[in-house]
């Protein structure tokens, strides 16, 4: 009988997380005009020797479970309808967002350095935004901004943290609350309760900022490294 019961506990559960995935592709979409698309995934009866494999054909994904797939980025929609129906034949499928254009982009830093960039951050006075977090990678939500736009604020850096990515026209992003190969998704930063849409600092602020951390510790050292 106990066994029996777990059981169904870990169906209501999938049934919940499933439910949430969708509820929550829907909301990006319909509520904050963010075009979202289901990702690759991952295979539920086989790991590797680093841990769940990609849905993907790649038997090697660095990424597994973590980018997009079938359909592919450019297929991303706010419509509604469309995002129903992937979710609805693919109810594990991860969250991504396709970054640029009038979708947020991001900042991102290993999760070490993410911690105590955030940390930097809060003790300057600046306001973010929503900070999307996984077991190994923390991003920051920014404001869209374009490549040449990116290109030249990087130009005028004498240097940048190693550690940065930047996710920006053409790139991705998952969110929560999906599951890849390195953990779950979360938000360490949640948007408002009731937002109408997120609000974004602008990247070159983020930069700016995480740029001063990196340089600002005495003796040398970097907030940022990890």
């Amino acid at each position: 009988m106990r066994e029996i019961l777990g059981r169904r506990r870990r169906l209501r559960f999938r049934r919940k997380e499933r439910t949430a995935r969708l509820d929550a592709a829907v909301a990006f979409a319909v509520e904050w005009n963010w075009p979202v698309l289901p990702g690759a995934g991952l295979r539920a009866t086989t790991r590797t020797a680093t841990g769940a494999a990609c849905s993907c054909p790649d038997p090697d994904c660095v990424v597994p479970g973590a980018h997009p797939y079938d359909p592919g980025l450019l297929a991303a929609t706010t419509d509604e309808r469309m995002i129903r129906w992937w979710w609805t034949r693919r109810p594990d499928a991860p969250v991504v967002l396709a970054t640029g254009g009038g979708a947020p982009c991001a900042v991102s830093l290993p999760a070490v350095a993410g911690a105590r960039a955030l940390a930097a951050l809060d003790a300057t006075g600046m306001r973010l935004g929503p900070v999307v977090a996984t077991p190994t990678r923390w991003s920051i939500l920014v404001a869209p901004y374009g490549l040449e736009q990116l290109g030249e604020l990087l130009y005028a850096k004498d240097s940048v943290p190693s550690s940065l990515r930047f996710h920006g026209e053409g790139g991705y992003l998952l969110l929560p609350p999906s599951v890849a190969g390195t953990g779950p998704v979360r938000w360490e930063r949640a948007p408002l309760a009731g937002s109408a849409r997120p609000w974004l600092p602008d990247v070159e602020a983020v930069v700016d900022a995480l740029v001063e951390a990196s340089t600002s510790t005495p003796g040398g050292g970097s907030r940022l490294a990890y």
